[in-house]
């Protein structure tokens, strides 16, 4: 039992909620550690129960998916959040990114992409939905006029671990793939943010994508 990943559920629609365990209970590895109707009664329950992991709603009564997530890091920074959203929400993407969520996980998910988010985020990677992380290409980049990828003097190594994180390797993953350590990796990820001028893993794949500077 200590063994599991513990899944706290946040979430203002109790139908969502009971579903959503449903299926969490079918994934041996997890265990429901609770579940809370709001932003508010999740920063209660934090006095008692912190979880591995926290599935959270965005839009809520009393206090939203936003400023819980920001309240939660700040007393528990080592916290891992993944968002829970729906087609629409869009503006609330880069303000949930922003106050430190791991990923985003599409509403109507099923059982296989909800195991391989848990997986990822509990190894130390970052998860979003396939169907969203299209979406968001398009929105992140559609600005942005693409660049040659010469013209971003890219190193080797740092196109080998762009390649491989727009694979969804984890930073572990990617350090074991190339005989790194976890911190090299973390180092050249500073770099390709830096030069391609993106805020955070999400935009740094999309412009990735978008700029055809990986093979997917």
């Amino acid at each position: 039992m200590n063994d599991r990943i513990k899944v706290l559920i946040v979430d203002d629609h109790e139908i969502f909620r009971n579903g959503l365990k449903m299926v969490l209970n079918k994934l041996k590895y997890v265990e429901v550690a609770g579940e809370a109707n709001d932003g508010k009664e999740f920063i209660n329950m934090l006095e008692e129960i912190v979880p591995d992991i926290v599935l959270m709603d965005i839009e809520m009564p009393v206090l939203n998916g936003i400023e819980a997530t920001k309240m939660a890091l700040k007393k528990h920074p080592n916290l891992k959040i993944i968002a829970l959203t729906m087609f629409g929400d869009d503006e609330y993407v880069q303000s949930m990114l922003d106050a430190g969520v791991k990923g985003f996980l599409m509403k109507n998910i099923n059982k296989e992409t909800l195991d391989k988010a848990l997986q990822t985020v509990h190894n130390g990677g970052n998860y979003y939905s396939e169907e969203l992380f299209e979406f968001f290409t398009k929105q992140i980049t559609k600005d942005k006029e693409p660049k040659e990828e010469d013209t971003l003097d890219l190193t080797r190594r740092e196109k080998e671990i762009l390649q491989l994180l727009c694979e969804g390797l984890t930073n572990k993953e990617i350090a074991d793939a190339l005989f790194i350590s976890e911190r090299t990796v973390l180092g050249h990820k500073t770099n390709l943010l830096t030069k391609t001028n993106t805020k955070n893993s999400l935009s740094l794949m999309a412009y990735a994508i978008k700029n055809k500077l990986v093979v997917i």
